[in-house]
């Protein structure tokens, strides 16, 4: 099977370029038949996800040395975590698999980096000031019963700091008063805060060139506070994953999972 970057290419050549089926099939070096479905074919061919197993992906480990990773990328070298330093910090936290299952795991997220270095993406570029904000649910024991939390969690990629704070829901009340609790705990607002399709916040989503659509009730909340918001492309987790490795951090650390009620 051609690679995407090829099977692209026929179709430029096909599309925008208006060579004939024949010419496209001589300037890509693959027989007719090939050039005829990639080059007229309206549909590209889906690439297989696949899901990663084992326990440092099924579990909070990956997340975490994921995060560590993503810290020492702000430092010098030579003041990094050594893959046997982040084997033995995952011991004192309870992991139980090999040292060989977190070296395998640090090359591949290495390795994954390099690849987007190389095709051009790439690293976002953090400004001090700004800020990621997203909520994350986590359970808790209360009165007897295990109930959800909805923990507001704001993140600052430069500094790598973040802030917390559990709230009973994510409605508009929640959400703005989350906000403000958050804006205390950090000592102050933020200058831009880069969010999700949160519905409390975001009315009408953006497509393509559109921009958002805030609600009437977070714009003035904005325009009070005075910050900028910066809402996410659709689908797009990666634009603020430093905040979502804050939420995984936050319920590893501070939300253990509920063990059975029955005494």
């Amino acid at each position: 099977m051609l690679a995407m970057s090829e099977i692209n290419c026929i179709k430029t050549l096909r599309n925008e370029k208006g060579l004939s089926i024949s010419a496209v099939a001589t300037a890509m070096k693959v027989n007719w038949r090939t050039a005829k479905k990639y080059g007229d074919g309206e549909q590209l061919p889906q690439e297989k996800l696949y899901i990663k197993k084992g326990m440092m992906y099924e579990e909070k480990w990956g997340e975490i040395v994921s995060d560590w990773l993503e810290e020492d990328l702000k430092v010098k070298k030579k003041l990094r975590r050594t893959n046997k330093k982040m084997y033995e910090d995952l011991q004192s936290m309870g992991f139980k698999g090999s040292y060989r299952t977190v070296c395998n795991y640090i090359q591949e997220w290495r390795s994954a980096e390099d690849d987007e270095l190389s095709k051009g993406h790439e690293r976002l570029d953090h400004p001090e000031g700004e800020a990621q904000l997203d909520f994350g649910t986590m359970e808790a024991v209360q009165d007897g019963e295990i109930v959800d939390v909805h923990a507001l969690v704001m993140s600052f990629p430069a500094s790598n700091t973040g802030f917390a704070v559990p709230m009973p829901g994510e409605n508009l009340e929640c959400f703005l008063s989350g906000l403000q609790q958050l804006f205390e705990q950090a000592g102050g607002v933020p200058i831009s805060i880069r969010i999700d399709n949160l519905t409390p916040a975001v009315k009408k989503v953006r497509k393509g060139d559109t921009e958002a659509e805030l609600t009437e009730a977070f714009r003035h909340f904005q325009n009070y506070y005075g910050f900028q918001v910066q809402v996410c492309n659709p689908e797009s987790g990666n634009e603020k994953g430093h905040v979502e490795r804050k939420v995984g951090y936050v319920r590893y650390n501070f939300f253990s999972t509920p063990q059975s009620l029955e005494t």
